[in-house]
């Protein structure tokens, strides 16, 4: 492109790009980006130009050539598709007519904050350093599938929209990022895709808003992230997935809003995580769904818990904050999946490795009563014999009770009316106690049982006496069984 060819405001920028040197049209840095539609000639840039001056424009010895250009407008389409850019872009608080294709383009870095543009691809590319984004006002698609960052991805403050489309807003599947991906206070109008990404830092999306209701608003399904993934104060309208994502640090979730009704809110079945904070603000508007997700830490707030789960599966070291069993215990039996066995054993464990004893009971005597409602009505009607004689095991100070009680009826009722020998001469000396632990307690022998025949109503006393204490050894004999076992 000749020189003679520019307008003066494409020559003020041709004539600083050999030196680096920063053009600003901006009458001051309040102004608003989003009126530049109605810019004028002397800060309006054809994107061709700007495209020759960075793929062919010459260079100053002694100079880093870079294009740096703020408050412009730049019309037509800027298509650096597969190019290879050696030399910075900036081209911040500018308003694009079209959206710049940089589709498979290389690049050595990109800033386009606070710009207003109708859209932008950058799918397959690859940047030596970073990519700023924050501020940015996108009317269309923003893609960045398949693309390799050196550097940070950085769309903190950003909004798009993409009205009349069902694809994503915000397409960041595929991508490496090998530093930070932040987008705080991140509006996105439709689907942000992060599937399959791999970012070796952390990703922050602390105060973002996602808006899709009723659909996917944020699909991070298999996405490695080296750090932490924060999404503390996000608002979140649709449903969020993060079925198989590795997150080495924290998933922080702290005073989240998540709101999907009727379907699950959070999906992160099968993921890996260091540690995930439930915690502070309103319960999830929605299901939870965290089946075979594997964990170091658990920090969830009963309160935080909606009243649907899924936690089949679910493996964690560390549960915290530590609450009495009464709190926790709801949790498992909000499960959409009925009777979960592995549920109950994982949170006796929290329990034991903490050193709550009395919580792990608890615990293990909810999981029997839980699954007595799976029984056919005869199982169910032993199992509550077992519950209200020792509390299946679990409560044996129960069997004393009840034996001290049967203990002393027997022992009263027989000493009032003693029941007659069966040898009057072989028989020893009646003893009321002694009898009526004989009846009790199926393995002692006292002598006393076999040599008196009780009659009438004492009788069936003693039939009752001798039931009564076979059913209490059965159920102590096997609560000590499972105790011994767990052991």
């Amino acid at each position: 492109m000749e020189i003679n060819d520019l307008t003066p405001a494409e020559l003020r920028v041709w004539q600083a790009f050999p030196r680096g040197e920063v053009v600003d049209f901006r009458p001051d840095a309040t102004e608003d980006t989003a009126t530049g539609a109605a810019w004028g000639p002397e800060r309006t840039l054809r994107a061709s130009v700007l495209k020759a001056l960075l793929v062919s424009a010459p260079q100053e010895d002694g100079e880093i050539a870079a294009l740096r250009v703020l408050g412009a407008r730049v019309t037509g389409g800027l298509n650096l598709t597969h190019g290879v850019v050696e030399h910075p872009i900036r081209l911040a608080y500018s308003y694009f007519t079209d959206p710049p294709e940089l589709y498979g383009a290389q690049l050595r870095r990109i800033s386009l904050r606070a710009s207003v543009l109708p859209g932008l691809d950058l799918g397959s590319a690859r940047v030596d350093q970073w990519v700023q984004l924050s501020d940015c006002r996108v009317r269309g698609r923003v893609n960045m599938g398949g693309a390799h960052i050196s550097g940070s991805l950085r769309l903190d403050r950003a909004e798009l929209t993409a009205p009349g489309t069902s694809k994503p807003v915000l397409q960041l599947n595929q991508v490496v990022i090998e530093e930070d991906l932040r987008g705080r206070r991140l509006r996105v109008h439709g689907e942000m895709v992060l599937n399959g990404s791999n970012v070796s830092g952390s990703v922050n999306l602390d105060g973002a808003h996602l808006k899709n209701p009723g659909r996917l608003a944020l699909d991070a399904m298999t996405l490695g992230v080296g750090g932490d993934f924060l999404l503390r104060r996000v608002d979140v309208d649709g449903w969020t997935g993060l079925r198989g994502a590795r997150i080495a640090g924290r998933l922080d979730l702290s005073y989240a809003r998540l709101s999907n009704p009727g379907d699950m809110a959070l999906r992160a079945a099968s993921c890996t995580v260091g540690e995930l904070w439930l915690r502070r603000g309103e319960p999830l508007d929605g299901g939870l769904n965290l089946r075979r997700a594997q964990m170091d830490v658990l920090f969830v707030e009963p309160e935080k818990l909606p009243d649907r789960v899924r936690l089949d599966g679910l493996g964690y070291t560390t549960l915290t904050p530590h609450e009495p069993a009464e709190r926790r215990l709801p949790m498992l039996e909000r499960d959409v999946d009925g009777y979960v066995p592995h549920a109950y054993e994982q949170l006796t464990a929290a329990y034991r490795r903490i050193g709550d004893d009395h919580a792990a009971r608890l615990v293990q005597l909810a999981k029997q009563r839980r699954h007595r409602t799976t029984l056919p009505w005869y199982g169910r009607l032993w199992g509550h014999v077992q519950d209200a004689t020792v509390g299946y095991g679990f409560r044996p100070m129960r069997a004393l009770g009840w034996l001290l009680s049967l203990l002393a009826v027997g022992s009263v009722t027989f000493a009032v009316h003693a029941p007659p020998p069966l040898k009057a001469d072989e028989a020893p000396h009646f003893n009321p106690v002694f009898y009526t632990l004989d009846l009790l307690l199926p393995v002692i022998s006292f002598g006393q049982e076999p040599a008196f025949a009780p009659q009438g109503g004492q009788q069936w006393l003693s039939y009752v006496l001798v039931l009564t204490g076979w059913i209490l050894a059965t159920t102590v004999i096997a609560g000590v069984t499972r105790t011994v076992s767990r052991q």
